[in-house]
């Protein structure tokens, strides 16, 4: 079993900064890859609905923008920002666009995505909008497909029964 967790990751701001995932230990997030171009960009407003939901309680979602599925999300740096931010009205943290599979995977997707390094799942993201779910301790706890909306029953009683714990 591994003794990694996402707090030992570090996620590019916007701002080019990098923000060091231990800033949400403690936390249940939601990790998801997004894209604006997808099919799936209606989970933008689900997602939201979910964070103002729960965010209160511990809970935080954090995107990552991807290109990798059929180039839907060419946007970049501040024309992306700016889409999340006014268009979709996103208020929780978007990251920087980064590959979430293949030859230049970035290092947190590989941990999220291997068992052999999470311990847990073996889930590569098959497109855009494929959440992961992490407990309090930093910990992969499961996935959802894409097709899985983010107000799912199944969804919400696993981040509930989370934020008891």
């Amino acid at each position: 079993m591994s003794t990694k967790t996402i707090y030992d990751f570090k996620a590019l701001e916007f701002s080019g900064n990098y923000k060091s995932l231990s800033d949400f230990q403690g936390k249940v997030l939601l990790i998801v890859n997004t894209a604006s171009g997808c099919y799936f960009r209606k989970q933008f407003k689900t997602l939201e609905k979910l964070y103002q939901q729960y965010k209160d309680q511990g809970f935080e979602i954090l995107a990552f923008p991807s290109n990798d599925f059929a180039n839907q999300e060419p946007r970049t740096g501040l024309n992306l920002e700016t889409y999340c931010r006014i268009q979709e009205g996103i208020t929780f943290p978007v990251f920087k666009r980064i590959h979430i599979k293949g030859e230049f995977v970035d290092p947190l997707y590989k941990f999220l995505s291997d068992k052999d390094e999470n311990g847990v799942v073996n889930s590569v993201p098959l497109w855009n909008f494929h959440k992961y779910l992490i407990d309090r301790d930093g910990k992969v706890v499961d996935f959802y497909y894409s097709f899985t909306s983010p107000l799912s029953s199944t969804i919400i009683r696993q981040i509930e029964s989370l934020l008891q714990k």
